[in-house]
């Protein structure tokens, strides 16, 4: 199993990035995708997360309303549009998968998740 992260880079405050999550070697239709983020110093913390059937998502206080998570299943790729970016939002963005029976939870928990893609850095500058 595979996961792909792309599409980090620098963006002043206020700006638009889109990453895009490729799994391979594991079918999205039955997993459940999820995107974290780890600041320098700061532990691991949930992003936003997706269903496998694509119909539930599940964001963090802090990005609601600016970021969005979606699914192509027959692309196998999970994308983040993360609009109105602030200088908080900083870090490396990673994306993770896990198998799920349940077509419509989400999985908030990081530890529940059980691959993971290499990160990509995400920098907004003031």
């Amino acid at each position: 199993v595979q996961l792909q992260a792309s599409g980090g880079g620098l963006v002043q405050a206020g700006g638009s990035l889109r990453l895009s999550c490729a799994v391979s070697g594991l079918t999205t239709r039955s997993s459940a995708v999820g995107w974290s983020r780890q600041a320098p110093g700061k532990e691991r913390e949930f992003v936003a997360g997706i269903s496998w059937s694509g119909d539930n998502t599940n964001y963090a206080d802090s990005v609601k309303g600016r970021f969005t998570i979606s699914r192509d299943n027959a692309k196998n790729t999970v994308d983040l549009q993360m609009n109105s970016l602030k200088p908080e939002d900083t870090a490396v963005y990673t994306c993770a998968a896990r198998t799920t029976l349940g077509a419509h939870y989400v999985y908030t928990d990081v530890t529940r998740y059980q691959y993971w893609g290499q990160g990509t850095q995400v920098t907004v500058s003031s």
